[in-house]
């Protein structure tokens, strides 16, 4: 049933990507009859507020007595649209609707998108601390760095659900799952790979401890930006690049992404900006390139394979897509599942090496990490984040994960 009524712009309607959105991509339906007097007086009044007086009485049942144990707001200012920018939190609805979705049909998560009007970072955290009993979890979404260090690391410590950056962690979870397997294809041992990281933004810096905390050594790493790379004795450092130079780069090397990928294994590109083809030249024979910026890499794939081995971006139109839907539904589903308080770095690297292991007898080059549209992933991912989080002390129950919904069920050809 429909109650509105309108025509769109001529050139709008004759675009599939404008017909697809019409109207938005997502709706809410009831999960309960209402079909007679009986039915509504137990969804709603009368029977309704014995579940309220409930919950009042102990507010432990509320999880179990509402849309929160399975329920996610994914929250935007709309400041880091993709790679569109600062475009503002309408212009921003559309891809959280879409992130929804990709909650629902691979996770089995129901997440409801809000765009923030405000992109000051005090008020931002005020609105989503307020709005948090009304959901299980927050996945914060396309708001851009520096701020967004602090909106997460103040969300986590003051809520008791867990806080996740997709653009920071969901993006490190499925560069370290890509890279365990790129090396594990060449014969590397993970924990010497030599690693350049181009770009100190939000998925710059994630990656950069992801991999550290999965056992890359800090000394063997270095992390580039605008001004070329992140040193210790570099002046006008401060935050989490200040952070970056205490832990990366021990030998301090200078000058930009040409001397950091002098002897290099591995360019993971977060940032962007194009790298010449001139700085490729320095990498160690045999090198992994991750050109992930999207829509266009850092270094174009054609070009890529002159000098690494193994090649991956963030597109879906070439091998090997850096995907963050590989992580963010299972993340959710484990974390939701086992009603953890927060989501720790061993719950990150669990995640990775569950995505890792899912093509781990079929590894190609050019298939280091699965489709997108691999049912295996996302309960593969959920069990292992339940698990860690039990291990990490910070779920509040024993449960296994739920299955994958039913929507996903077939293995993808190729």
């Amino acid at each position: 049933m429909s109650f509105f009524s309108f025509e769109l712009d001529p050139a709008l309607a004759a675009d599939p990507v404008f017909e697809l959105h019409q109207r938005g991509k997502m709706a809410i339906s009831p999960t309960v009859s209402l079909a007679s007097r009986d039915d509504l007086s137990l969804a709603y009044t009368p029977g309704v507020a014995r579940v309220c007086e409930a919950i009042a009485d102990d507010p432990e049942l509320y999880p179990d007595y509402t849309w929160t144990a399975n329920t996610v707001a994914v929250v935007t200012d709309g400041s880091a649209v993709l790679g569109l920018g600062n475009i503002g939190p309408k212009a921003a609805m559309p891809v959280m609707e879409g992130k929804a979705i990709l909650f629902k049909q691979f996770g089995g998560v129901d997440s409801i998108p809000i765009c923030l009007d405000i992109q000051d970072v005090e008020g931002i955290i005020a609105a989503v601390k307020a709005m948090a009993p009304s959901f299980g979890g927050i996945n914060l979404e396309d708001i851009s760095a520096p701020r967004c260090f602090e909106i997460e690391r103040r969300l986590d410590a003051e809520l008791d659900i867990p806080v996740f950056h997709d653009d920071q962690h969901g993006t490190a979870v499925v560069t370290l799952a890509a890279l365990r397997n790129a090396a594990k294809l060449l014969g590397r041992r993970f924990a010497d790979l030599r690693v350049v990281i181009s770009g100190a933004g939000a998925a710059g810096v994630a990656i950069t401890q992801t991999l550290i905390a999965a056992g890359v050594e800090g000394a063997n790493m270095i992390v580039c930006d605008s001004r070329g790379i992140i040193h210790a004795d570099r002046p006008g450092l401060s935050g989490m690049k200040a952070e970056i130079a205490a832990t990366t780069n021990v030998s301090g090397r200078t000058g930009g992404i040409g001397e950091a990928l002098i002897g290099a294994d591995v360019l993971i590109g977060v940032s962007g900006g194009a790298i010449e083809e001139s700085a490729l030249a320095g990498m160690a024979p045999g090198a992994i390139i991750f050109a992930l910026a999207n829509p266009t890499p850092e270094v174009h794939p054609t070009v890529a394979h002159k000098y690494a081995a193994i090649v991956a971006t963030g597109r879906s139109d070439f091998p090997n897509q850096i995907n963050n839907v590989l992580a963010f539904p299972g993340i959710f589903r484990g974390a939701l599942d086992s009603r953890s308080t927060t989501v720790t770095e061993a719950m990150k690297v669990a995640a990775a090496d569950a995505i890792a292991a899912i093509v781990t007898d079929e590894l190609r080059a050019d298939a280091i990490v699965p489709s997108p549209l691999d049912p295996r992933v996302a309960p593969a991912v959920a069990a292992a984040v339940a698990a860690a989080a039990m291990r990490d002390g910070v779920a509040r129950r024993q449960v296994a994960p739920a299955p994958v919904p039913a929507a996903v069920t077939r293995q993808p050809a190729g």
